[in-house]
């Protein structure tokens, strides 16, 4: 079944409405879709290196977009929703002091959620909540997203058959491991 999802996923990443389609699943990635960008752009890269920068350059352009749909929901939903489930928890008051700690510090965690395979819609809505400055938020979101999505272009486009020999011999490794990840970044968004 994997193998027919791959090999599925593989010939939509041909297809003419696939840069589209990435762009969308990129932007809705930043602000409310759980699934990243990487699971058709990685089989994009594959099928058509050639076009890995245009690929790249989609991808970040529809992520930053997204990211700022993600900074609007924080910041215009959170008095409506947020502060009633603070207040519903009684943890108003300590949100106050994490507010002043993740604005110390929110344009790293921007760069970091930004390149990693913790959800990065969590961080965009956190950056609104907070009241993060717009112009770091933006910044940062650019840059991060930018070194992640051109670095795996990079690596596919220079070593794309040598990584897709890999990905194909090992598809099920490979898949665990993304599951596993994407697992990971959807705990430490609930327990830490």
């Amino acid at each position: 079944m994997l193998r027919r999802f791959y090999d599925m996923t593989i010939s939509l990443a041909g297809h003419r409405h696939a840069l589209p389609a990435l762009g969308a699943v990129s932007f809705a990635e930043s602000s409310v879709f759980p699934i990243p960008p990487d699971a058709l752009m990685i089989p994009m890269i594959l099928a058509r290196p050639r076009r890995a920068w245009l690929i790249a350059l989609v991808c970040t352009v529809a992520s930053v977009a997204g990211a700022l749909l993600g900074y609007w929901i924080g910041a215009a939903l959170f008095d409506s929703v947020g502060q009633w489930v603070l207040d519903l928890y009684g943890k108003a008051e300590k949100f106050e002091a994490f507010k002043l700690k993740y604005n110390d510090w929110g344009a790293w965690a921007v760069l970091i959620a930004g390149v990693t395979p913790f959800p990065f819609k969590v961080i965009t809505i956190a950056s609104g909540v907070t009241g993060l400055s717009l112009p770091v938020f933006i910044l940062s979101s650019i840059v991060a997203r930018a070194a992640r999505f051109f670095l795996v272009a990079a690596i596919l486009r220079y070593f794309g058959d040598p990584a897709r020999d890999f990905i194909e011999r090992r598809l099920g490794l490979v898949f665990t491991v993304f599951c596993a990840m994407l697992f990971a970044g959807f705990y430490a968004t609930r327990y830490l």
